[in-house]
């Protein structure tokens, strides 16, 4: 290409070679670097945030490769004309290596006064022209462009030519393969010696692969906004459901309330931490119809809007069928056949208990749920279970019931699993047993309540739980 004056400023001296190999070296250092820890984070799962995180990866390896070709063109030079060039047509560099980025990157030179044009072989590649044929014109050079890309590129050219403004933009161009290339066209005009415009010059580059890399990412990263405002509203509805339907979990409550040996009944919903679905874990204390007293946990499978329905339309039906008069056991049955007939299939744990002042007796029943634990005299323990297998598991299975005569002062304590974070079984029983003495000098069952929140946490905990204590009185 002629050496011109650019029409801006003159053409700058070349960097040094030792320069721009320290260049390379950085930028290599820096390519192993990202795909260091690009490597570290990929991982088999399908979680949207994941795939966005692993796309930003690619984009900058992507650019850094791009650099780093760039830079080795600038320490390389131009390749040198073979012998009787000159009299001929310009020379074309050899093409590169397949798959290599260079082949991304061209060059031409319009000359304004012969209305000659000059490509570099890359810039046939990229367009996928015939190198055998004459390089179009910059009249010809629309009819590669798709119409609706024309205009901008039309104003580009005319810019640098009548205002001498440097060109840069991109537009697309339909290759005779039927392929569509993004090119990015940089460029600025070249003066004669007289300051007059001699020809235009210009660095082209297919950007496609950018191009297609940044809207992955920008269409992964609204995936992953979307995903997380429909977790939230999610949530919200959820929270919102399950604050419905639960009686109020600060307070204390004295059921039946009127009569002796009624129970002092507190509760409370123990969230999970930060960035979990609110599950279908529930409480209940209810005032029968026959002064008996419902109390009732239980804990319906999943997480998410779809459960907290799920749980609300269970602890309906409980508070329904024991208003109706229905024992423990038989209401465990009916519940199980509820979950049975519902459209989506779930499983769910509970127990129930129902409470007779006059005699103070405990009938109670459950489905693959821990059993009550009672405590008495400074020490306690878990009441031995009925028959109950998870409700949803199978048709027409049954539940057995069990009594247990209270004493003044006892005291119940009903609860899901996790309410001693990452213990479960064996070791989450100790633990609530373990309380005993704290239980036995505390004079309201909110106290207890109080007790396990400040012995094991309010949110601490890898899934939501509910703790109920009742209280025997005089």
């Amino acid at each position: 290409m002629p050496s011109h004056v650019s029409a801006d400023r003159p053409a700058a001296q070349p960097p040094g070679r030792g320069s721009v190999e320290a260049l390379i070296s950085q930028t290599r250092r820096l390519k192993g670097d990202v795909d260091a820890v690009r490597r570290d984070t990929r991982s088999p799962g399908s979680d949207s945030e994941e795939r966005w995180q692993r796309a930003l990866y690619d984009l900058a390896l992507h650019q850094l490769n791009d650099l780093d070709e760039h830079l080795a063109q600038l320490r390389d030079g131009p390749a040198p004309l073979p012998a009787g060039a000159e009299a001929a047509e310009p020379a074309r560099p050899a093409p590169p290596a397949p798959g290599s980025l260079l082949s991304r990157v061209g060059s031409a030179e319009w000359n304004l006064l012969t209305d000659e044009a000059s490509w570099s072989g890359e810039l046939y590649r990229i367009l996928g022209h015939d190198p055998a044929a004459p390089a179009l014109t910059l009249d010809e050079l629309p009819a590669l462009v798709l119409d609706e890309d024309r205009p901008r590129l039309t104003t580009m050219v005319t810019d640098c030519l009548v205002d001498a403004k440097p060109i840069d933009g991109e537009f697309r161009v339909l290759r005779p393969d039927g392929n569509v290339r993004t090119v990015h066209m940089m460029g600025e005009p070249v003066l004669d010696g007289d300051g007059s415009t001699a020809s235009m010059w210009a660095v082209l580059r297919d950007v496609s692969e950018l191009r297609l890399s940044q809207r992955t990412v920008r269409e992964t990263r609204d995936s992953v906004q979307r995903h997380r405002r429909r977790a939230e509203t999610e949530q919200r509805l959820a929270v919102e459901l399950q604050e419905a339907v639960l009686p109020p979990g600060r307070g204390a409550l004295r059921l039946p309330r009127r009569g002796p040996c009624s129970l002092d009944v507190a509760a409370r919903h123990l969230p999970s931490g930060p960035g979990t679905l609110l599950g279908g874990d529930w409480y209940d204390a209810l005032e029968l119809p026959d002064g008996g007293t419902l109390l009732s946990v239980g804990d319906l499978t999943g997480h998410g809007v779809a459960v907290a329905s799920g749980m609300t339309m269970l602890l309906g039906a409980v508070r329904g069928m024991a208003m109706a008069g229905t024992q423990p056991g038989q209401l465990m049955s009916l519940l199980n056949r509820l979950l049975d007939a519902t459209v989506q299939p779930a499983l769910g744990s509970a127990v129930c208990c129902r409470y007779h002042p006059a005699t103070r007796t405990l009938t109670w029943a459950q489905a693959g749920h821990p059993a009550p634990l009672l405590f008495r005299g400074g020490t306690g323990c878990a009441l031995s279970a009925p028959d109950g297998v998870l409700l949803g598991v199978t048709s027409g299975a049954g539940y057995g019931q069990a009594e247990v005569t209270l004493e003044p002062g006892d005291l119940l304590l009903l609860h899901t699993d996790g309410v001693v974070p990452g213990h479960s079984g064996a070791d989450s029983l100790g633990a609530l047993l373990g309380l005993a003495p704290r239980f036995g000098a505390a004079r309201t069952a909110q106290d207890c309540v109080r007790a396990v929140v400040e012995e094991f946490g309010e949110s601490e905990r890898e899934d939501e739980a509910c703790v109920l204590v009742a209280k025997v009185g005089d």
